[in-house]
């Protein structure tokens, strides 16, 4: 059966080291704001501090893709979970703004150099004609931190002190850098190929599924930083809630729907997702209250619970043999969304409002949607529909 295929020892190891990895981010998701917020930081520095984060880590994912045309991913995972870990550890001490800034450079960059292999690991091991749903299930390790950790930090800083956080963030980057260890000290295929150096830093291939990935960042850099103080102006004393929402749904509909991105096709699979994510922001624009922000995570969560494993399948499809190069394009420009929409719509924020805010959000969605109608399906309409793992190995296991 497919799913004896996918879990295999290193994905099973992986998957716990990512949980783990994943919920230091998601601790810090509904509380590093409020941190920032309580040292007296405005929304253009809070936007800064959040997004540098995102930028530093795109900048050396392109350099470590092709580095794991040659690497082992867990050497490069075990760099990533050692800045997280000192990462972590510095937050007690370093105050705003430059000593934080830096300390975001560090952490950016551990999560670049552990996601990046992370995930090129889960592309070299997954059986190819069962790949989006071994990716499908793969992202469930980030949503069920996601389930818990917003959530959980929004208590640990009512009950206790930011330092408890910081101290509950550095014990999760141990965790997983000490499951990390037990990987296999060789995986994947493609650091052996005798061409890779011939392979080029960025890939082309990956590029509209990047370009797409970079605009559904912008939307999900922009929440995540400002989302908590816009729901605690509104009277809701734990925004952990909404992100609890979201992830709840990204579970449901990655466990039972992970085989979709294995049967259908890709275009049609991403349509319906995006327009989710319009109208998402477009009521998020209008929403004053707890069960609207819960109705708000529902229909945002059911878009980005296949879209974004989609755009991964689809990056590795066209990559073909080189996932690295692949992975560190579309991750790197990923990135640059996260840290841009948090960046802007901080400066858009602190010059209007809320609701302005939201509404140049939705705007990013429907440019995203007019990007992929008339540059990827148009064009895919031309060429042989992509399911299935998307390459003409397809099947062969």
């Amino acid at each position: 059966m497919a799913i004896k295929k996918i879990l295999t020892r290193d994905f099973i190891l992986s998957f716990f080291a990512q949980f783990a990895f994943s919920s230091v981010f998601c601790l810090l998701i509904p509380t590093f704001p409020i941190y920032l917020s309580s040292r007296g930081s405005p929304e253009a520095e809070i936007g800064l501090l959040i997004g540098v984060f995102s930028v530093s880590s795109l900048i050396l994912r392109p350099f470590i893709g092709r580095a794991l045309l040659r690497i082992a991913e867990r050497k490069f995972m075990i760099y990533g979970t050692i800045l997280y870990t000192f990462s972590s550890i510095a937050y007690l001490f370093a105050p705003p703004f430059w000593p934080l800034f830096i300390v975001r450079i560090l952490h950016g960059t551990g999560l670049a150099f552990f996601s990046t292999a992370a995930f090129t690991l889960i592309a070299n091991i997954s059986p190819e004609a069962h790949r989006g749903q071994s990716l499908s299930y793969y992202y469930l390790a980030i949503n069920f931190a996601f389930v818990l950790a917003p959530y959980f930090g929004m208590l640990l800083i009512n009950q206790f002190h930011f330092n408890i956080l910081f101290l509950v963030c550095t014990a999760l980057s141990i965790s997983s850098l000490i499951i990390t260890t037990r990987l296999s000290k060789l995986q994947g295929s493609s650091f052996e190929n005798p061409s890779s150096k011939k392979q080029p830093f960025l890939s082309r291939e990956a590029l509209p599924p990047a370009m797409m990935a970079f605009m559904v960042n912008i939307v999900w850099g922009a929440v995540t930083a400002f989302f908590p103080l816009y729901a605690l102006s509104h009277g809701v004393s734990n925004p952990g809630l909404f992100f609890g929402a979201l992830a709840v749904i990204h579970v449901v509909g990655r466990a039972l729907g992970g085989r979709i991105l294995d049967v259908y096709n890709r275009e049609k699979i991403i349509f319906p997702c995006l327009i989710a994510y319009i109208l998402s922001m477009f009521i998020l624009a209008f929403s004053k209250t707890l069960p609207m922000f819960i109705l708000v995570a529902v229909i945002w969560g059911i878009g980005n619970a296949f879209l974004y494993p989609t755009l991964v399948a689809y990056a590795l499809d066209h990559a073909r043999s080189s996932p690295g190069p692949a992975m560190g394009t579309f991750t790197a420009i990923a990135d640059l969304g996260s840290g841009m929409g948090s960046v802007i719509m901080g400066i858009i924020l602190q010059l209007t409002n809320y609701m302005t805010m939201f509404l140049c959000l939705t705007l990013t969605g429907i440019i995203n949607f007019l990007y992929f109608y008339f540059t990827i399906r148009k064009k895919s309409q031309n060429l042989p529909s992509l399911k299935g793992g998307g390459s003409p190995t397809a099947g062969r296991e």
